[in-house]
């Protein structure tokens, strides 16, 4: 039989080169040579009669069969880190862990009111939260890393195994320091913005495909000075000291602007809006404190957008 065939391991080599698309850092990662890891993949394909990977270039990227694969792996390894974290926290009242991804927008705006209510709740649950790009974050989470995201909806390519709860929609702004010189009157700012170094989404952001038909839209061609970032820290401060122009979703600096510590360029985003919602697994078991968290999420959202 081939469940009989795939062990633990197998799932585990399998997830982590499918999430590097690379066996040398795979095998790094999970503390093996790299002809253990090569062995341990040919194993897998050798039970499930199909092959998994691909070659593509110098590299290597995930065949059909895979991440077909890799959505009932991810559920495997789930089920298995849910029954264990169930077994040590078995004298506890609050349960297992809820591991939460939330990107930069969510993480300054929504989740700290969102906390701020779960705790009154007295559940007992330890939450996880980390950042980082969304990309990151539905990887994480269809591998049974992270229980929820909470961030803009993906392309429906990338949804696969995932429903969304939209909660309110977003755009992007252009911020700068107050007194910048694009906020002179008659300024032109399509036709000056070139002169100054501007913070951009990075290539895997969720809102970098937004920017750039912006851009477009509007017959900006190249940026000179780009800078691709996703520290929201760096951002701050090298926009309050400097000319540069920040481009970013609006809520990761709605204190900023509500303060006057930073401001926006008078142009209309409205085409870069997007919705924010819950990202979940379509297999996700809910908790009763779990099914609190959401509630606190939602209500923290409210008048959002």
């Amino acid at each position: 039989m081939i469940e009989s065939r795939v062990r633990f391991r197998h799932l585990q080599t399998f997830l982590e080169v499918a999430r590097q698309k690379s066996v040398v850092k795979a095998a790094g990662l999970l503390n093996v040579s790299q002809p253990a890891v090569t062995k341990t993949i040919r194993e897998l394909e050798q039970a499930l009669g199909v092959a998994v990977f691909e070659r593509d270039g110098r590299g290597i990227k995930i065949t059909r069969s895979g991440e077909i694969f890799m959505q009932h792996a991810g559920m495997a390894i789930t089920a298995l880190r849910q029954g264990i974290d169930s077994v040590s926290n078995a004298g506890a009242d609050g349960g297992p862990p809820i591991r939460i991804g939330a990107l930069p927008t969510v993480s300054a705006h929504i989740m700290p009111r969102a906390m701020s209510l779960f705790l009154k709740e007295k559940t007992g649950a330890t939450i996880k939260i980390v950042t980082g790009e969304n990309s990151v974050l539905l990887d994480q989470l269809r591998l049974g890393e992270l229980d929820l995201v909470v961030g803009r909806l993906a392309a429906p390519d990338k949804m696969t195994g995932f429903f969304f709860e939209h909660l309110y929609s977003e755009q992007v702004v252009f911020a700068v320091r107050p007194k910048h010189p694009l906020l002179r009157a008659g300024a032109d700012v399509f036709e000056r913005l070139s002169d100054y170094p501007v913070l951009m989404p990075t290539r895997g952001s969720i809102i970098r495909p937004f920017v750039e038909r912006f851009f477009i839209t509007n017959g900006i061609a190249a940026i000179p000075t780009e800078i691709e970032t996703v520290s929201d820290s760096f951002g701050r401060a090298f926009v309050r000291q400097s000319d540069a122009v920040w481009i970013i979703s609006a809520g990761v600096l709605a204190d900023d602007l509500k303060t006057g510590v930073l401001t926006t360029l008078p142009i209309d985003t409205s085409e870069t809006k997007g919705p924010v919602g819950l990202t979940m697994r379509t297999d996700t078991a809910t908790s009763a404190a779990f099914s609190i968290l959401l509630k606190t999420v939602r209500e923290a959202a409210q008048g959002q957008g």
